[in-house]
């Protein structure tokens, strides 16, 4: 399996809200598998894009949007101008 990479990485919130960075195919794949919450149509478009992008070399743009709107639908896609301040806390949390 290639690694197929996304232009941008795409954050998103996990857990007790911290930041996860999903900079590939898989990531997004396995961020899908693993969601607990509403699946929904929009889920399982996003799971499907991604699974083809995943197998057949299908269209990763496609897969990246998908992914990107359902993080957006379910509140956890962490705007870009909470992102940085966020990693930096998030770092230096786990560091102390």
């Amino acid at each position: 399996m290639t690694n197929k990479r996304f232009e941008h990485p795409i954050a998103i919130f996990v857990g007790l809200g911290f930041p996860r960075n999903v900079d590939n195919v898989w990531e997004a794949y396995e961020a899908l598998v693993e969601w607990n919450g509403n699946r929904g149509p929009m889920h399982v478009m996003a799971l499907n894009l991604c699974r083809n992008a995943l197998t057949n070399d299908a269209d990763i743009k496609a897969a990246y949007i998908a992914f990107r709107a359902f993080a957006r639908s379910r509140g956890i896609l962490v705007p870009e101008t909470v992102h940085g301040s966020t990693m930096e806390a998030a770092e230096e949390w786990l560091a102390a």
